[in-house]
């Protein structure tokens, strides 16, 4: 079915008719926001970066942006950052459904603050990463974000555990009609199935076993959006809070049952710089992913891997960010900030962008550098920069996709 969404032609193939037969037969329509997915349709067998018509979306993104960039001309996409109701707004139109948001970025992170902190970084666009104090309510980040600036932001919808199979694929269609193009899986919603010692605080005393299970994200509903998500060509990112070995073999699992989703792990998997035995361990469970070429990894929040050096994060670069560059390339690797969580950082929103871009980056190659600042972002989400909502018709590049789409 074909639908149209303030000003975006977004194809959604039926999931009752995607779900049958072999994935090598089906015929898929990428759903990308902007009007870029329902112009050709390919197998979900095929490379999507080889579409001639990405590569022309993407250069007029870049020729109708009128961002100035403080980094040789390097374009920025913030892969993962939050925004939410301030204070006011939580009482009068968008309450928060569950915990508050820290009292000192309570009122920090309304998308005008978001987009003066980007200004003056030089970012461009930005994913906005559905905020946990909103929980399952996505009206903030629909409303003041994705409808108000369709050129500068995509969103990253949260999945519900709690719901059925159908309502929550029901839940991820809806969603991507109106521009959100990801889904985030928060392993720590799903309901708890045992419990094991630790030190009050959710760590582990064991520095070998993990505290906390939690029902597995490769079943169920969790397994049906996930699939789903391959089909709609939309990534799946993980956040691994409390350690990649508390759900590496549940990652394992969702990766050998549907290895065309695209699975993104946030904040270098928190892959913790500490010096134990477990830290490390993480950490070479997330280089053997590289196997895994669904895998990508967000060079993100750098302040939340442990390093005392706020100022450089060096450790963060030698032993993270480098073997990662080295195991995955910089097409799988993609710059975030976590805002608005940095600001309460020496660093700041424009000192991680300068940080990652100028400095980290200063001995690679120009072609690893804009994959890791924007590149990677692009390929996954799809070009920033370019909204169809100054007209009621597609543009004549896309005059094509009628046909294409009816038959999926």
């Amino acid at each position: 079915r074909r639908e149209r969404s303030f000003g975006r032609h977004i194809c959604i193939p039926p999931y009752s008719t995607m779900t049958r037969g072999p994935s090598s037969s089906r015929r898929l329509s990428w759903i990308v926001p902007y009007c870029l997915g329902c112009c050709w349709t390919l197998s979900s067998s095929s490379s999507s970066n080889n579409s001639p018509l990405i590569a022309a979306a993407a250069a007029a993104a870049m020729s109708t942006s009128a961002t100035t960039h403080n980094h040789n001309n390097l374009r920025i996409i913030d892969s993962h950052l939050h925004v939410w109701a301030d204070s006011s707004q939580s009482v009068h139109d968008y309450p928060y459904a569950q915990q508050p948001p820290p009292d000192s970025l309570r009122d920090a992170a309304s998308t005008d603050q978001l987009l003066a902190q980007m200004a003056d970084a030089g970012v461009e666009g930005a994913l906005i990463v559905q905020p946990i104090n909103h929980q399952y309510d996505h009206s903030y980040v629909l409303h003041e974000a994705l409808q108000q600036h369709p050129t500068k932001f995509k969103g990253m919808l949260l999945h519900n555990p709690q719901l059925s199979a159908q309502d929550a694929v029901a839940q991820l269609e809806d969603l991507a009609l109106q521009g959100f193009v990801g889904v985030r899986f928060n392993p720590y919603l799903w309901p708890k199935l045992a419990a094991k010692a630790d030190d009050g605080n959710g760590d582990n005393t064991d520095d070998n076993k993990p505290a906390l299970q939690w029902q597995p994200m490769s079943e169920g509903a969790g397994l049906a959006v996930y699939k789903r998500c391959a089909e709609l060509h939309m990534p799946v990112g993980i956040m691994c809070f409390q350690g990649l070995d508390l759900h590496y073999d549940d990652i394992l699992q969702l990766l050998e049952q549907s290895p065309d989703t695209t699975l993104i792990l946030d904040h270098f998997a928190f892959a913790s710089v500490q010096e134990t035995a477990r830290a490390q361990a993480n950490f070479e469970k997330l280089l053997s992913l590289a196997r895994y070429p669904a895998v990508n990894v967000k060079i993100s929040a750098l302040f939340r891997l442990d390093d005392a050096d706020t100022n450089t994060f060096d450790a963060v670069r030698r032993q993270r960010f480098e073997p990662l560059l080295k195991a995955f390339g910089a097409q799988r690797l993609l710059y975030g900030s976590d805002f608005p969580y940095l600001l309460d950082q020496t660093i700041g929103y424009r000192g991680a962008a300068q940080l990652v871009a100028s400095s980290w980056m200063k001995n690679h190659s120009k072609e690893d550098r804009a994959q890791v600042m924007a590149g990677t972002a692009e390929r996954l989400f799809g070009p920033w920069g370019y909204a169809i909502g100054s007209s009621s018709e597609p543009p004549p590049v896309m005059a094509s996709c009628n046909n294409a789409t009816e038959k999926a």
